[in-house]
């Protein structure tokens, strides 16, 4: 039995009780939590944007310790510090063969069931199932993740720190370094500067952009934004940032922009301030039924791309422990991501603090 936080409905808030585990199975891994991510994703399935069955274990950024293994595990083994990878795949799939392991299609269809890959939940409510969020389910002490979702790294990581690279950091780092593939002196603009947003920054920074604009409503998050490496912060509250982003380029607009909150409007505003011939990245999950309005005029005549960046186009298993070495050399900055740890009965009031914008990354710890 272990203390997890379950969503049961809509609207509202996580109950943290007990709940029953069952064994890893042959694939499988038990890995012991210590740090779990409070992101606007777990939210969003919260509130009903992000389809998922329930009840449900949710969250799906964090890290652990391997606990246990299945049959047939090779990867990982008894006491390994792992990052959860919410993205797991089957290997076999024509993404996986292809070299697009986070469009796998097998993991696609576990995480919309809520289940691993055979299509059953290994948490259980008084004999019944309970639903896994994304294959991850890390607001919970113990949680059964697929192989591929445990993604070992060294020794000397601080789990309650690199928690946040399996989620907030490979989405925005690689959307700026492998979707976009941002080259040395190009300008960038990045609309949101959440986790995901200010790992986007410093995706920039290690591009080597000339101009990294960071577009947010929230001064304090700007002034982190300025601190991670941004060289111009634009406050959307006050002052329009396509002009502000144009008068900042010459009248041109940027290479490339980032929308990394969900929001439609803001993604139309964001593609505005590209330049002709620029690129337009979506990061943020909007509404599955959400519309995204752009001219097709502009669109062919002034030769923009719009491109969607999931996970940041990476390769877990490869970039997850690169990232890590980054941070551990001070490449990347994790710290300024955390703005306050947590216990998990704690869970209902971090939700509350990212909605307020109070919060980047609340970080749930279980110890160890």
């Amino acid at each position: 039995m272990v203390k997890a936080a379950v969503m049961y409905q809509v609207g509202a808030p996580l109950s943290v009780e007990d709940v029953d585990l069952l064994d890893p199975g042959p694939g499988e891994v038990l890995v012991r939590m210590v740090a779990a991510g409070v992101c606007h994703s777990d939210w969003s399935v919260l509130q009903g944007k992000i389809p998922i069955p329930v009840p449900a274990v949710l969250g799906h950024e964090g890290a652990g310790v391997v606990d246990r293994v299945g049959a047939g595990v090779t990867a990982v083994a008894p006491g390994d510090k792992v990052i959860v990878s919410w993205r797991p795949h089957c290997g076999r799939c024509f993404y996986c063969v292809t070299g697009r392991p986070t469009l796998c299609d097998a993991a696609t269809r576990a995480r919309f069931q809520g289940t691993l890959f055979d299509g059953i939940t290994r948490f259980r409510k008084n004999g019944r199932p309970v639903h896994h969020m994304a294959m991850a389910a890390t607001f919970a002490e113990y949680t059964v993740i697929p192989e591929t979702g445990a993604i070992k790294i060294r020794p000397d990581a601080p789990l309650e720190m690199v928690a946040v690279v399996g989620c907030a950091v490979i989405t925005g780092v690689g959307a700026v370094t492998t979707t976009a593939n941002v080259e040395v002196g190009a300008t960038v603009a990045i609309f949101g500067c959440g986790g995901v947003g200010l790992s986007a920054v410093q995706g920039a920074v290690l591009c080597g952009a000339s101009k990294i604009i960071a577009v947010d409503v929230l001064d304090s998050k700007l002034e982190l934004a300025g601190q991670l490496g941004a060289t111009h912060l634009v406050n959307a509250a006050r002052e329009d940032p396509v002009a502000r982003i144009r008068e900042l380029t010459g009248g041109v607009g940027v290479d490339y922009a980032f929308e990394v909150i969900g929001n439609p409007e803001v993604m139309a505003r964001a593609f505005e301030a590209t330049r002709r011939g620029g690129t337009l990245v979506v990061v943020g999950v909007a509404d599955r039924e959400a519309k995204l309005a752009l001219s097709p005029f502009d669109l062919v005549l002034q030769e923009k791309r719009v491109l969607g960046s999931l996970y940041g186009s990476l390769r877990p298993p490869v970039d997850i422990p690169r990232l890590v070495d980054l941070a551990l050399a001070g490449r990347v900055k994790l710290e300024p991501l955390i703005t306050r740890r947590v216990g998990l009965p704690e869970i209902n009031a971090a939700f509350e603090r990212l909605v307020r914008g109070e919060a980047v990354r609340s970080i749930v710890t279980f110890g160890g």
